[in-house]
């Protein structure tokens, strides 16, 4: 522990956001350039290098908080990006995605605001850029066995460094024309600007990993072709296959799923299009879905210029604290929690009364309305309970021209190279796995959502490297690589 008392002389402070007014004119992220590394050191001091470290346990990574904690409060921040990178190979996705789990089991957390531990870990992050302390490390020597990775998110990045490092020649599969998965056309670029992801993707290629870009496994390189191609495949594909809202209305022009409307958004970013054909300029938004996608789309919404934007939740309002007889410390409480989406949308309240909260919560929706043309015009929803039964009286009408379903994700598509390799799925539209990660089909093992289900960016991470531990194992008898969870590991959700 740096400063016994920091953590009573410190309160907790987090990484300052630009004015609303300002970042929604942009897509740039929205935290001030500069202002985390003076305050990360005073926030590290607060950390009590507890006996035992409740922070490493909740995080799936198993992050030794602690350390580089310590490591940070000191300055040392070439040691702490090496405590630090020890189990995670992506601390700058984490450190701006993640819902940071770690901090809800923060024993500081019991009775006072946790330490900052996301920014920590985001300010490591990108000190290690600013120093250069992250060159490609390509093996030693070649293992002489080869692995495809089928899919380019957070799992199959980590799963091919690790592989890649490991010395076994490595493959990446990926659909669309850029490597990334959903860190590429799912988040939004105010959320984690794309330099983050291509600065990770040079280091793999600088160690060896060759990537295939629009290159649909299955269909574009048949299943039997990478089965001679490869000593072990790893699919990595996510949980992409949406649920769907089956109510009257559905098939009106305008109601759309939400990662049908943020890829194109965020090829506009990426310089593909002028303008999105969904785009949500001059439009009134209702979004369907009260999680994090749905945040997503909202800020994006916001930056497009929508005439009004509603989040539309079918879950009760959480409380601001803990409710300790439901949520007890150390889980991850279900609370009332201000993005800097919500935040964006709740102040400029696009005209509207200052009381107009951008965000509906305990509603279900009853159907879609529309024009003689077939387009939507409006939302109606009725009032639940915390049971999501009906409350009589709880109807009301919301004006859309374009509705965003944001429902989550069931598991892969059911088609494409899940069929072609014959893996088994669950009654849950998840691959069907073992202990180790091992498909039903010999030499094939999955990771991420596509096994575990629609979960968290630093759980995918952890499989990643789970995944390359079991197929270093499989390929060559053993294995140095980390497993930091297995597939019975249940995730905390956010």
């Amino acid at each position: 522990m740096a400063d016994p008392k920091g953590f009573l002389r410190a309160p907790r402070e987090e990484w300052p956001r630009r004015a609303v007014g300002e970042r929604v004119k942009d897509w740039d992220e929205v935290y001030v350039p500069g202002a985390l590394l003076p305050l990360v050191e005073r926030q590290a001091d607060r950390c009590m290098d507890c006996g035992v470290p409740f922070c490493h346990e909740a995080c799936p990574l198993g992050n030794l908080i602690p350390e580089w904690n310590e490591l940070v409060s000191r300055a040392d921040w070439h040691a702490a990006a090496e405590r630090l990178h020890a189990t995670n190979n992506f601390p700058e996705f984490t450190g701006r995605l993640c819902p940071a789990p770690c901090e809800a089991g923060c024993v500081l957390a019991i009775n006072q605001p946790a330490v900052t531990i996301k920014n920590v870990e985001a300010a490591i992050a990108d000190r290690v850029w600013a120093d250069g302390l992250a060159p490609p490390r390509p093996p030693e020597r070649l293992s002489g066995k080869s692995v495809g990775v089928i899919g380019s998110g957070p799992a199959g990045l980590a799963a091919a460094q690790q592989l890649t490092r490991a010395g076994h020649t490595v493959v990446v599969y990926e659909r669309d024309d850029r490597p990334g998965g959903l860190l590429r056309y799912g988040i939004p670029a105010f959320k984690m600007e794309k330099a983050q992801l291509e600065r990770r993707l040079a280091q793999l290629r600088g160690e060896g990993t060759k990537f295939r870009t629009s290159t649909d496994a299955g269909r574009d390189v048949g299943v039997g072709a990478l089965r001679a191609r490869h000593d072990a495949l790893v699919l990595a594909v996510g949980a992409t296959a949406w649920r769907e809202l089956p109510v009257p209305g559905r098939e009106l022009a305008g109601v759309r799923q939400a990662m049908e409307y943020l890829p194109l958004a965020n090829r506009v970013c990426e310089g593909d299009l002028d303008v999105s054909p969904l785009s949500a300029a001059g439009r009134h938004v209702v979004i369907v879905g009260g999680g994090d996608t749905g945040a997503d789309c909202l800020g994006t919404a916001v930056r497009e210029g929508a005439a009004s934007v509603t989040q539309v939740d079918i879950r009760p309002l959480p409380g601001a604290e803990r409710d300790e007889g439901v949520e007890p410390w150390p889980t991850y409480p279900r609370l009332y929690r201000v993005s800097p989406a919500h935040e964006e949308a709740g102040e400029l309240r696009f005209g509207q009364e200052p009381d107009v909260d951008a965000r509906v919560f305990a509603a279900a929706t009853l159907r879609f309305t529309g024009d003689a043309e077939g387009r939507v015009r409006a939302v109606h929803l009725a009032g639940v309970d915390a049971r999501r039964r009906a409350v009589p009286g709880g109807e009301r009408v919301l004006r859309a021209d374009l509705v965003l379903l944001a429902l989550g994700f069931q598991g892969p598509e059911a088609g494409g190279v899940v069929r072609e390799l014959g893996v088994s799925v669950g009654a849950d539209g998840t691959v069907v796995r073992d202990a180790g990660f091992a498909t039903g089909v010999p030499g094939v093992f999955v990771a991420g959502d596509a096994g575990r289900g629609q979960s968290l960016v630093v759980w995918a991470i952890a499989e990643g490297r789970s995944v390359a531990a079991a197929v270093d194992r499989f390929l060559t008898g053993s294995t140095r690589l980390p497993s930091p969870v297995t597939p019975g590991d249940r995730p905390l959700t956010a």
